[in-house]
């Protein structure tokens, strides 16, 4: 789980505007705002004009929001917190070779610990939902399968917890 957040490039990064980064990933302006006032992305900087400008970092992270959002479909809200875990299992990384105090390097280790977690808890969530989803489609499928199964045999459907009865096709004795 995470974004890419490659290797720093030996020359310096092109900044691009809003325009230019919504016309790369698929989204538009407003949803690139939106989801900075959610805290989802910072724009890497701005310029003299006060435009929003972004890097190759901005642009992978917008990519990982929206197929989060689009592929799997998660909510901004899970977005937000597996993008916030995944911040702090880099900081996490970071601290732990730090230090070699164990009471320090214990904490960290019992936070990431939590975050794991959390996401495999937001995973897990999302999985029931997609099976309950895939349970109800085949039971559509079932139901309409037997509407078909009636219909090449010459009988009419009969509605499973429906009170009418079964009326024989036409031309046939009961």
């Amino acid at each position: 789980m995470g974004y890419d957040q490659g290797v720093t490039p030996a020359e310096p990064a092109r900044l691009l505007r809003i325009q230019e980064v919504a016309a790369d990933t698929g989204l538009t302006p407003r949803t690139i705002r939106y989801y900075e006032e959610l805290g989802l992305l910072a724009p890497a900087a701005r310029s003299e004009g006060a435009y929003r400008l972004y890097d190759t970092e901005d642009l992978e992270r917008l990519r990982f929001i929206r197929g989060l959002r689009d592929d799997a479909g998660f909510s901004l809200a899970d977005i937000g917190q597996l993008l916030e875990d995944e911040q702090a299992r880099t900081r996490n990384r970071e601290q732990f070779r730090a230090t070699t105090d164990a009471a320090a390097r214990r904490a960290i280790v019992v936070d990431a610990l939590v975050r794991v977690d959390r996401q495999v808890s937001t995973l897990r969530r999302k999985i029931g939902r997609l099976e309950t989803m895939i349970e109800e489609a085949e039971e559509r499928r079932a139901h309409l399968s037997g509407h078909l199964e009636d219909i090449e045999a010459g009988r009419e459907h009969s509605h499973a917890g429906t009170d009418s009865p079964t009326l024989p096709p036409a031309g046939s004795r009961r």
